[in-house]
């Protein structure tokens, strides 16, 4: 859609479409007005028959809702995928703030046309400031299939997601939802939206979900930004770009968190194999990988900590935090272990992705999973910071990670995708053929065993989709 009426002038932002059970398809969209007032805006393919659904027509009633009393002009915006209620309804969220409360409005239509705004938002949290691309979906207790977004019931679980426009982050909470108050309760208030998980610990932004029904899965887009200059962009000439789509379900291991994983699509792109079965990375080594190139990789790899030395080492009351620690080089006896990547082969380049273990004063463990920026580029305009979080290792499992590398992209899914890391990363020496990939283990007592299998990874070459109208 082209910003081309006074209620879009100065931008055609986020929307969503919907599916209708007569299989039509609606769109809603934010627009910034002429006088940069956001405004919802409904469109219709232009041609329905149309795979790529490429051109729309835009209703001529727009606007069809404006902000609402009490809401700034330009804290409205980012209509979710409609639900349908029992009453025959259909329901959709904006994402808002009152004060410095992020809050996801409400509002109920039978038409796509006329609007009512219910009494009590979805939900609001403190402090959380303007609440971006909310988004809320409902996720099966019981298995990894993907639900209708008006799926409701005992079964199930929701969703609400909101990007934090203050720390650009993408947060998540599992809760309740209520249909007839309107309103969505979190299962745990400590790691309410916006203070609690993210679907990403690295440059991920402004996603949006939506229902597969050919595949029964629900798949996530997200936002990859840039972490070098603005000048590096323009010579480079684009920045910016979606990451790889994922599918998202919760983990009924834990029933505290999703799992994100990459769409089986990927695998497609998958070429030729190698394997490495339980190689021994003793404390304080690097162990090279034999590749023909490591620029474009799918990795899966697990990792198992000497057992003897896991149940001898000492407790502490270390307080570990990725972003805050040394990166790669912050040791103790357990960690960290993992993955160099896109690294020279004089190690002067190179992004650890890693898990770090600390044994707390009751023998309990707790694991973090990061990655280090600080030495992946030479290049002195970039972000050099380490990302990451506390990922749930439950009890007999062994340390899991895939890895996607792509050139400047590494997205990182540790333990099934409890906990991932985006990393945007500007590497001039690791490039092409002179990029190599390593195991390192820079715990101070602990030997780790590693069993990895490497895929290298075809280009995806997009070419114009066949016209078969």
């Amino acid at each position: 859609m082209v910003a081309d009426q006074w209620y879009d002038q100065n931008g055609v932002w986020t929307g969503s479409a919907t599916i209708l059970p007569d299989g039509k398809i609606v769109m809603l969209y934010t627009g910034s007005t002429n006088e940069s007032v956001q405004v919802q805006n409904l469109a219709y393919p232009a041609d329905p028959s149309d795979p790529l659904l490429l051109d729309w027509i835009k209703y001529s009633g727009n606007p069809v809702l404006v902000p609402p009393h009490g809401i700034d002009t330009k804290d409205f915006r980012d209509p979710t995928t409609a639900w349908y209620t029992s009453e025959g309804k259909w329901r959709i969220s904006i994402g808002s703030k009152v004060g410095k409360t992020g809050i996801a409005l409400i509002y109920d239509t039978e038409d796509f046309i006329n609007y009512k705004l219910q009494p009590q938002a979805l939900h609001g949290v403190p402090g959380t400031g303007m609440w971006e691309c909310v988004d809320f979906y409902p996720v099966s207790r019981n298995g990894e299939h993907g639900l209708d977004t008006s799926a409701n019931g005992p079964e199930v679980k929701h969703v609400v997601k909101a990007s934090l426009d203050d720390d650009r982050h993408d947060y998540y909470a599992l809760g309740t939802y209520s249909e007839l108050n309107s309103t969505w309760t979190p299962d745990n208030p400590d790691i309410d939206v916006g203070i609690g998980l993210r679907y990403d610990y690295g440059i991920f932004y402004a996603s949006k979900t939506f229902y597969d029904q050919n595949k029964g899965r629900r798949v996530l887009w997200g936002w990859i930004g840039e972490s070098d200059s603005e000048v590096a962009d323009v010579k480079k000439g684009w920045a910016s770009l979606q990451g790889i789509p994922r599918t998202v379900s919760l983990d009924t291991k834990t029933g505290s968190n999703l799992l994100q994983w990459p769409v089986e699509e990927v695998e497609s792109l998958r070429l030729r194999s190698n394997e490495f079965d339980k190689v021994e990375v003793k404390p304080g080594s690097v162990v090279p990988l034999n590749l023909d190139a490591a620029t474009q990789l799918d990795i899966i790899a697990e990792f198992e900590l000497d057992k003897k030395v896991l149940e001898n080492a000492a407790e502490s009351n270390e307080e570990f935090n990725c972003k805050t620690s040394k990166g790669a080089a912050h040791r103790n006896a357990l960690g960290p272990f993992g993955l160099l990547v896109l690294a020279d082969d004089s190690l002067a380049e190179q992004t650890p992705v890693y898990f770090y273990v600390t044994k707390g004063r009751n023998g309990t463990l707790k694991t973090f999973f990061c990655t280090d920026q600080s030495r992946s580029s030479a290049a002195n305009d970039v972000n050099k910071q380490t990302y990451g979080n506390f990922v749930p290792v439950l009890e007999g499992e062994n340390f899991t990670l895939r890895i996607l590398v792509d050139h400047s992209i590494i997205e990182s899914f540790a333990q099934g995708g409890r906990t991932t890391i985006t990393s945007r990363v500007y590497p001039t020496r690791a490039i092409y053929g002179r990029a190599k990939l390593f195991l390192f283990n820079n715990a101070i007592k602990a030997n780790v065993t590693a069993s990895l299998k490497i895929w290298q990874m075809n280009s995806a070459f997009i070419r114009p989709y066949p016209n078969t109208r």
